[in-house]
């Protein structure tokens, strides 16, 4: 079938990649073959995977296997350019998408054409959940302030529904590659992409294999990154080697412990809500467990009712029954569930006498049945084979289901096999060094589910000692310095910082010598006036004995410092009398690090609204293990999390956060709808519910939500909170009825429920 060139191409990327130090593993069936293995291209052993052929190579279709490699997410520029360096980028290019408008794209588009304010777009754009074909009905519009029978309005919302599945531009493919024999202008339209030094062609994935092109994927995976950065700070803090392969020599009982209890907060695929809930119950102690772990919470085998029959069999609820021999073989790994997309295809093939090639058919029309509905033009045949070989027919249509369910998304084993991997070594590091861990996942964000602050409090939680960015110690990427306790102490760096520039942080490091003494030194360095206020936003001034509201003070007194020939004079506010800044209380300092790093190591958020949440009887995550199943309660925290997922029904589950921790919420479909608005715009959300416990898993089944947010306004006090009544003055009145203010000893000006995050949301 001639591959061979297709492999090597493959391996020549990889070898360029390894050269460079630079991390990267290949996964799918293609990749996780014994070639691969041989040749470097994944860490999987194919011997302990029974694999299946076809699943990759099929003699029918006639065209190389797919073999997916994932690089560290910040150095696959590296290894795009090699590609264009030795290809030419007359014969290699980047394949494009199709950025077809949604609701809210569309909504944007339109909503700016037909005048409609900013405002009236946020508002409308914000009613809808994202990921799924919600229209903007009379009752939702009307819950945003608005006439659902405004004609305008009417007018927007039908060119709305016109608009949505246009084509609205043409973007990147997220790694596809084609390399041509030929020039690519000779067969298809090219065009400079907008980044520096790339070429893309204008035709997307569809197209390319219409046409046969070679195509390799050269994908970005933000857990290289990490796991990359973290090996390097284990060799520099504890001296140690660790590769991907001697972390995964031997499963550590420990680190499995940890999983168990779902205590894995930023590692690589079981970080999410719906992973969370599912280890405790699964409780891996293996390898092959994570394999499953990674496959079983996912759309195919949720929606083939796989999941829980799996977990009755493997907690002892319900005996492990196979329908046959043949079929035991198998199903035995996943104790007679099918979980993976081989076994489908393999079932088909043994039980209903399908050929491979035919099975890979089947595997194909799986993957697209929702939108040709291919799969049950096969479900007579499958049936029909399965009661020739002695299976009821009622037992056969089972399987059909269970097949069907992967048209959403099956999992492939190879797939779940190489992501396995990467859980198991992201949980090691995580377990042995939360320290390493803590620091490298922060210099490689953005990524995961959660947000810097997350991953700072994880790791407070785990023993590690976390610093505030300072001017005289921080350096751009976080770091870690001398051991504080069992772990070393991290070091924020300069990156946290919102609106700072990576080049003014290098002039700043490189002028510091022996640290600096006052803030004029930062300025003679050449760190620019704009930087030093980022800074004292910040609060990195207090090496200097200086908090946030006196640094900016005298970062603004800079602004008139005279320069050129008046070089050595006295500026004007030299001769300012000294003054004597108000104190900003611990919640100000609080709501101005959220603004400026999105985190805080002061305080939580919450905790200053906890006595008045006490007052309405509203309880704390730390409660949670002392109330009893059934009961109900109030609890309320900062949204950090929405899933809906298609599978769930209309289910959405959000994670809240108070100062002590976590609490997940589920919200069935009836109450998503009546409160929809306090559910997708609240920052502070509030829920009552009747508290679920299964084992460790807790939930709370919500009931009632209300918006909060009002209460963080009180976090910061305002000085016209105390104003006298306006009344009407003489025309000749000279003097303010308000305080006035010195702009220079103004903290930048937010409110606060607009400064902590609305939560993120995803399908």
């Amino acid at each position: 079938m001639k591959y061979a060139s297709y492999f090597l191409t493959v391996y020549d990327i990889v070898r360029f990649a390894r050269e460079q130090k630079i991390l990267c593993q290949g996964r799918g069936s293609a990749a996780n073959s014994t070639i691969c293995y041989c040749l470097g291209i994944t860490s999987v052993d194919p011997t302990k995977f029974d694999l299946l052929f076809e699943r990759f190579i099929s003699s029918a279709r006639n065209e190389p296997p797919d073999i997916d490699v994932d690089f560290e997410h910040e150095r696959r520029e590296e290894v795009i350019q090699y590609i264009y360096n030795k290809y030419g980028r007359d014969r290699a290019a980047i394949v494009a998408t199709v950025t077809q408008l949604h609701q809210k794209g569309a909504i944007r588009d339109v909503g700016k054409a037909m005048g409609l304010s900013v405002d009236t777009i946020n508002r409308l754009s914000s009613s809808i959940w994202e990921f799924t074909n919600e229209w903007f009905e009379g009752n939702r519009i009307t819950e945003q302030g608005l006439n659902p029978k405004d004609p305008l309005l009417l007018k927007v919302l039908d060119l709305t529904g016109q608009m949505m599945g246009f084509p609205r531009q043409l973007g990147q493919h997220t790694g596809g590659f084609v390399i041509t024999r030929g020039k690519l202008t000779d067969l298809c339209p090219i065009l400079n992409a907008r980044m520096e030094d790339r070429t893309n062609i204008e035709w997307n994935k569809d197209d390319i294999d219409a046409l046969g092109f070679l195509k390799i994927d050269v994908l970005a995976l933000g857990m290289l990154t990490c796991i990359r950065k973290g090996f390097d700070l284990a060799k520099k803090h504890y001296d140690l080697d660790l590769t991907l392969a001697s972390i995964n020599k031997e499963d550590d009982p420990k680190v499995y412990e940890m999983i168990s209890h779902a205590d894995t907060i930023g590692v690589f695929q079981i970080e999410s809500r719906a992973q969370q809930s599912m280890l405790p119950r699964l409780r891996p102690n293996c390898f092959y467990d994570l394999v499953i772990e990674v496959a079983i919470v996912r759309p195919g085998p949720i929606q083939g009712d796989m999941v829980h029959p799996y977990l009755r069999r493997r907690n002892g609820e319900e005996p492990v029954e196979y329908p046959s021999k043949e079929l035991e073989e198998i199903l035995g790994k996943t104790l007679g569930v099918p979980l993976f997309q081989e076994q489908a295809m393999k079932i088909a093939i043994v039980a209903a006498g399908f050929t491979p090639a035919e099975a890979d058919e089947l595997r194909r029309s799986m993957a697209t049945f929702k939108m040709k509905g291919m799969v049950t033009r096969f479900e007579q045949k499958l049936v029909d084979g399965m009661t020739k070989k002695g299976y009821t027919e009622e037992f056969a249509r089972r399987v059909f289901k269970q097949l069907e369910g992967f048209g959403s998304y099956g999992f492939p084993e190879s797939h779940a096999a190489s992501f396995a991997l990467l859980v198991y070594v992201s949980c090691w590091l995580k377990y042995y060094y939360p320290d390493v861990f803590a620091t490298a996942l922060l210099n490689s964000m953005p990524m995961g589910f959660y947000q810097p602050a997350q991953i700072v409090i994880d790791a407070r939680k785990h023993g590690v000692e976390v610093r505030e960015v300072d001017i005289n110690v921080s350096y751009w990427d976080n770091i870690l310095q001398e051991k504080s306790g069992n772990y070393c102490a991290l070091r924020l760096g300069f990156r946290q910082i919102k609106g700072i520039r990576e080049d003014d942080m290098q002039l700043l490091v490189n002028g510091r010598g022996n640290g600096y003494k006052n803030i004029h030194n930062l300025l003679d360095a050449g760190v620019s006036l704009a930087a030093l206020e980022r800074l004292a936003d910040a609060d990195a001034f207090r090496s200097l004995g200086l908090d946030r509201r006196q640094a900016l003070w005298e970062v603004s007194a800079m602004q008139d410092r005279p320069i050129a020939l008046f070089e050595e004079q006295a500026s004007a506010s030299d001769l300012e009398s000294q003054i004597e800044l108000p104190l900003m209380s611990k919640s100000e300092h609080v709501v101005q690090d959220y603004a400026s790093t999105s985190l805080s190591l002061k305080a939580h958020p919450v905790s200053f609204v906890r006595e008045k949440l006490n007052l309405l009887h509203v309880k704390s995550s730390a409660d949670l293990p002392n109330i009893a199943d059934g009961m109900l309660i109030k609890i309320a925290g900062l949204v950090l999390v929405r899933q809906r997922p298609g599978t769930a029904g209309g289910v959405c589950f959000i994670t809240i956060e108070d100062e002590n921790g976590f609490s997940n919420l589920v919200v069935f479909q009836h109450l998503f709808e009546k409160y929809r608005k306090e559910i997708l715009q609240s920052r502070l959300l509030m829920v009552e519910g009747k508290l679920q416990r299964e084992g460790e898993v807790v939930h709370i089944i919500v009931q009632k939500c209300f918006d909060y947010t009002k209460l963080l306004k009180n976090l910061t006090v305002k000085d016209d909170d105390q104003l006298p009544l306006l009344t009407l003055s003489r025309a000749d009145e000279k003097s303010a009825p308000y305080t006035s203010e010195n702009k220079r000893s103004q903290v930048r000006e937010v409110a606060p429920q607009e400064i902590f995050s609305g939560g993120r949301n995803f399908r």
